[in-house]
């Protein structure tokens, strides 16, 4: 980790003692002696691992640095303008996301940003109960309060529009099951009531001579009507009355456990 920038601007020892030698580290505030240091982090990019830190420095007499350098009040609206940049761009491409992977993409770094936002309005607030007498940190705060709240909106949406869009392609594909069981009982239920008329057909139309060529005709309607009530008693089996009633008997378990017990 690279160590910490000290900037071209003197500062108090106590706040000196207060600052890590690495890094400035979380967005926050450090007030000592008159002096107020506004640690803050520009907004994240791609997975949000990284923090680029924007330092800010107001002296006692109220003039305000940045990095060092002056004007800080310029850098401060420059800096709450890239937020407000990046979150009209998520607005843009939430309401051009036309599937769940193109909202699961915006939602990856969504995340960050959103988070970093809440932290930025948390450090001007404390800036602002540190320093009550400066406007600048009022409006500041206040443009922050809204960047953060319309992020934490849009990142509500966007989960609340994956959800909804991996539900109804759970509920198509559960339809589809459904369809697809649904057709196989039908063949099922066709096989079932030709198998023993095919099976009969095929004895008969053997070429041998048993002497049933010879027999009247309403033997062959018998024989047809056997043939189709074993059909009948094979659709019966084949309908698996065992699952059915395991079925019927678990869905009565679920009515009763979510029924109010009676005291």
């Amino acid at each position: 980790m690279s160590r910490r920038i000290d900037y071209d601007w003197e500062l108090p020892p106590a706040m000196l003692q207060r600052l890590g030698r690495d890094s400035y580290g979380a967005q926050r505030i450090v007030h000592e002696d008159g002096h107020l240091l506004v640690i803050l982090h520009e907004p994240p990019a791609g997975s949000g691992s990284e923090r680029r830190h924007s330092v800010f420095l107001r002296k006692p007499d109220g003039g305000w640095f940045h990095k060092g350098s002056t004007p800080g009040e310029r850098a401060f609206a420059k800096l709450l303008e890239s937020y407000r940049a990046a979150l009209a761009t998520f607005e843009q491409r939430h309401e051009a996301a036309a599937d769940a992977e193109a909202l699961f993409q915006i939602l990856g770094p969504l995340i960050p940003l959103s988070r970093a936002a809440a932290n930025l309005q948390a450090a001007l607030q404390a800036a602002r109960e540190a320093v009550k007498d400066d406007p600048l940190l009022v409006d500041l705060r206040d443009r922050a309060v809204e960047i953060a709240r319309g992020l934490e909106l849009l990142l509500a949406d966007t989960r609340m529009s994956l959800d909804f869009r991996l539900a109804h392609a759970a509920e198509a594909q559960a339809r589809a099951a459904l369809e697809a069981t649904r057709a196989q009982h039908k063949l099922n239920t066709i096989a079932a009531l030709t198998f023993p008329l095919m099976a009969i057909g095929a004895v008969f139309g053997m070429n041998l001579h048993s002497g049933a060529e010879n027999l009247p005709a309403w033997v062959y309607w018998a024989i047809f009507l056997a043939g189709l009530l074993m059909g009948l008693m094979l659709r019966g089996w084949v309908k698996a009355p065992e699952a059915v009633g395991a079925a019927a008997s678990a869905d009565g378990k679920a009515k009763a456990s979510i029924a109010p017990k009676k005291k």
